[in-house]
């Protein structure tokens, strides 16, 4: 069930939707559908419109608020610090840092931080992964040798997906006040789970974007990073309308 929910996800992103409907559409127009090649010129079209900046920008503008963002003055104590797993590089020849992609390692470093400057809170990492190697595991890595003594560092490696992490790590954050740190984009849909399970949390996000800040000769010039933005959006749209069907099907599933 897992993996069939993460193949459809996947499939449902701007780039592979777009890119196949685009080519079914033009496989239609060889057949002599003048509708097929339109609609395809106009997935296209809109493929690399995502791709801008400033499209980018639009988009995400209203959804990476500055009030998600941790504030240590308004927390004089934190008990627990929960860093959410993400992207990560599996590569044995490669030390711990260098296998967490950037928006696994953008969150730890957050993590870090509150875990030095709360010295009596745990820091605890999560998230699976695959090839015997996890989220989890390379966090745990990591944060040791940023210098955070290991015995305050928990693991928790099984979880694959938010849902699972809020699950797996409920009993053991209820009653305590509770950092959570991940990405702007997912902090909502992350901040829902948990509180599903009884967590009240505080947010901690990272990960923020301004393509506004670019100049206009690079706003309108399609690139990776702008769209792979507006996919982790577009995840984001997905994972909530899948938690939406799941409580709509049975209100204890999320």
């Amino acid at each position: 069930m897992f993996v069939i929910k993460k193949m459809i996800g996947g499939l449902l992103m701007p780039l592979p939707l777009l890119g196949l409907f685009a080519c079914l559409m033009l496989l239609l127009a060889f057949k002599g559908r003048k509708s097929a090649l339109f609609l395809s010129t106009l997935s296209l079209i809109v493929l690399l419109a995502l791709s801008t900046p400033f499209i980018a920008n639009l988009i995400i503008q209203n959804n990476e608020p500055a009030s998600l963002a941790f504030n240590t003055l308004k927390h004089p104590k934190i008990d627990k610090i929960v860093v959410l797993g993400c992207d990560i590089n599996p590569n044995p020849a490669l030390s711990a840092n260098n296998q967490l992609g950037n928006c696994a390692l953008t969150r730890l470093v957050e993590g870090v931080k509150l875990a030095k400057h709360y010295p009596n809170a745990e820091l605890i990492v999560s998230g699976g992964g695959y090839k015997n190697t996890t989220n989890s595991g390379l966090m745990y890595q990591t944060a040791i040798s940023l210098g955070v003594n290991k015995s305050r560092i928990f693991q928790n490696p099984k979880a694959m997906d938010t849902g699972e992490e809020a699950k797996l790590l409920a009993s053991k954050l209820v009653d305590f006040k509770v950092a959570l740190v991940t990405s702007v984009l997912h902090m909502p849909r992350a901040k829902d789970l948990f509180n599903a399970q009884g967590v009240e949390v505080i947010t901690a996000a990272t990960d923020y974007h301004n393509f506004a800040a670019l100049p206009w000769s690079k706003q309108f010039i399609p690139n990776a990073h702008a769209l792979l933005v507006v996919t982790q959006y577009s995840h984001e749209v997905v994972g909530n309308i899948w938690i939406s069907l799941r409580r709509w099907i049975d209100p204890e599933a999320l």
